[in-house]
């Protein structure tokens, strides 16, 4: 099966690192036939009209100073018309144009970029004859650190066929500078491919001056603010401790990340996230803003805010913290709900254990998507031994489970005992209890009998793993990652039932029934299956994959993000460095490490080059897989998250694909 309906051609880009020189060559030759063949008013290779000056322009045209930040975002364009810009796309930037440097003549136009993105096309507007300007961009990038060492760089680069010495940039960025005072300690000079050579020829000078250099190579490095999901809330903004509790309304500052945190109203951390983890994908799913802010707590800005009620919002260019009345909070969480209880769907008629070979995407609702997910992939054209053989345990038997040994009467008990809902420890409490019985119970005799023959099919002494694989998991727009809990079987442990038992109890967790009362859904219709295969040991290396940038938003490439052996990529511990690679799409894109793991021998790659390879190949046939049989169109916007693992024996295995929630 190929992906042969993805469109390599189009889409967003968060930056274009490095463009090839024959693509330059082919946007310049493109724009000197344009400047051939337009010409009038305002046209390439038109004659200078009248003289404008600075201070004279119209706001619609540009303006001779930008004074602050708010002026430049009302110059600045952002999106996908660049013209031959291609670099630009995508960013926020403002074009500008310089005359008579260091003269009494000089002067600065910082065009309204909206409304005009060629300099050619404007500079007859204003009367610039083109040949005598310095013609230029300022770009703003949010994620870096600049010189001063706050969030947010500012880099300004020109004409991608001109070359500028060392004394001629300096000069350009202070005349810039006296005209936008925000540049002040926030930018950087970005040389294009024509000021390449120039560059490294002045380096020892750039190197012992104080003005900074931005290189393509650098835009993952030093960074200072990444939103890991793009979204706006309302809330108490609070810092936690270890050992504290967060409630649903609080927006929590950590200065590093927990593996499990139960529902709130935002997340902010003084540590570097990944997109992948359990915390974030529950963040993407609520909806709810979530950022890595560089020194957060020593920032004024939010030291005044702790303990106030706020608006919380993290978009593409930056975070914005204001203080809100509490009126304003209880209208938002009004609003977030669903105004109908959900009841998910449950094929109760399903009721024999069946291998993963026996089963298809069709029968999600007899043994959950995680199962029905995994089975699916068995029927892609993927490598043999890529996806585990295993088998799918039906919520029927968590259902007859549940009825055999009475506890689903305890479970209507607690569901009707609205004094208890309303008090959060002692529910906690009382899930915990219910867990402890769902674990310790004795299952009808069938129960155990037809797990013991299971058991039996496996080589004797196989350890297994047995996975969650619920209802109201992994399906698109709730994903439920983190929500409930995977065990493994050792064969001295005695009954495979009561392994299994554990993962039904999980179905129980405060986390889980807190989320469920949140969208409504019917917790007496939940149903828990269970995913059964043999369990790996020793692993060289477990990843995970979203067959889309969703953290830098290039176009074109997968994300993956990949721990040194056993650590999780969805359940990091506060010491793990991950390996983050955008993989592009096709074999001659290559790849492009963004962050090595400190945990590598040698600092080499924890996946190698054969393993590139092999999982692009297997992430192009998932991707359009999975895009059929949840009937997308190729033009909709629509990525699969696959966690994989390197084995002991060097082999990479596919072991879970489920939607990634946008």
């Amino acid at each position: 099966m190929k992906m042969e309906n993805r469109d390599f051609g189009s889409g967003r880009a968060f930056r274009v690192a490095f463009v090839k020189p024959i693509v330059w060559g082919i946007l310049l030759l493109m724009a000197t036939v344009a400047h051939g063949q337009r010409g009038g008013r305002g046209g390439f290779g038109a004659e200078p009209g009248p003289r404008v000056e600075p201070k004279d322009l119209t706001f619609d045209l540009g303006v001779g100073e930008i004074p602050d930040r708010k002026t430049f975002e009302s110059l600045s364009y952002q999106g996908p018309d660049v013209m031959r810009d291609s670099y630009l796309a995508d960013l926020e930037f403002v074009k500008f144009i310089i005359e008579g440097i260091g003269t009494a003549e000089e002067r600065v136009y910082f065009m309204n970029t909206n409304n005009h993105r060629a300099h050619p096309r404007f500079m007859p507007m204003v009367g610039i004859d083109r040949r005598h300007a310095v013609r230029g961009a300022i770009t703003y990038l949010p994620r870096l650190t600049a010189p001063d060492q706050s969030a947010g760089l500012y880099t300004v680069d020109f004409q991608p066929n001109e070359s500028w010495v060392f004394e001629e940039i300096q000069s350009i960025l202070s005349v810039l500078a006296r005209k936008m005072p925000v540049l002040e300690g926030k930018v950087a000079f970005h040389p294009l491919m024509g000021n390449m050579d120039q560059y490294e020829r002045d380096r020892s000078k750039y190197d012992s001056s104080k003005i900074a250099v931005h290189l393509d190579s650098d835009l993952y490095k030093n960074i200072s603010y990444l939103p890991m999901n793009e979204a706006e809330s309302f809330g108490r903004l609070r810092v936690m401790e270890n050992e504290a509790r967060p409630s649903p309304r609080d927006i929590v500052i950590y200065k590093t990340l927990p593996n499990q945190m139960p529902r709130v109203a935002g997340v902010i951390t003084e540590v570097r996230q990944t997109p992948l983890s359990h915390v974030n994908l529950r963040a993407v799913q609520d909806r709810v803003p979530n950022a890595y802010i560089r020194a957060a707590l020593k920032k004024e800005s939010i030291q005044t805010l702790l303990g106030k009620w706020v608006r919380f919002r993290v978009t593409s260019q930056g975070y914005s913290l204001e203080e809100v009345d509490s009126g304003a909070v209880d209208r938002h969480f009004a609003s977030l709900r669903p105004a109908e209880s959900q009841t998910p769907r449950r094929n109760l008629d399903l009721k024999e254990i069946r291998s993963l070979g026996e089963i298809g995407f069709g029968d999600a609702d007899g043994y959950g998507l995680k199962a029905a997910n995994l089975a699916a992939m068995h029927r892609f054209e993927l490598p043999q031994g890529t996806v585990p053989r295993g088998y799918a345990v039906p919520f029927s038997f968590y259902v007859d489970f549940m009825k055999a040994t009475g506890l689903n009467r305890e479970v209507g008990a607690l569901l009707e005992n609205d004094s208890l809902l309303a008090d959060p420890d002692a529910l906690r409490d009382a899930l915990k209890s219910l867990r402890k019985r769902i674990r310790g119970a004795d299952g009808p005799a069938y129960f155990d009998g037809a797990l013991d023959q299971l058991k039996r099919l496996f080589p004797k002494g196989t350890s297994l793993r047995c996975r969650s694989s619920t209802n109201n998991e992994d399906l698109p727009g709730f994903s439920g990652a983190g929500l409930y809990d995977s065990y493994t079987h050792r064969e001295e442990e005695g009954p495979l039932s009561k392994t299994v038992q554990q993962v039904y109890a999980s179905l129980w967790n405060f986390r889980a029934f807190e989320e469920r009362a949140f969208y409504r859904v019917d917790h007496q219709a939940t149903a828990m299956g269970v995913l059964i295969h043999p369990n790996y040991k020793g692993e060289r290396a477990n990843g995970v994959a979203v067959t889309d940038d969703i953290l830098y938003e290039t176009y074109g490439n997968y994300y993956l993000n990949t721990q040194l052996g056993e650590d999780l990529v969805t359940n990091p511990n506060a010491a793990s460095s991950p390996e983050e690679i955008l993989l592009g799409w096709r074999e001659r894109d290559g790849h492009e490490v963004v962050r090595r793991s400190r945990d590598a021998p040698g600092n080499n790659l924890l996946l190698q080059e054969d393993h590139l390879s092999e999982i692009r190949a297997d992430l192009t046939i998932i991707h359009e897989g999975f895009r059929q049989l949840y009937g997308r169109d190729p033009e909709d916007q629509f990525a699969m998250e696959i966690e994989y693992k390197v084995t002991a024996e060097g082999e990479l295995v596919i072991k879970q694909a489920r939607p990634w929630v946008f």
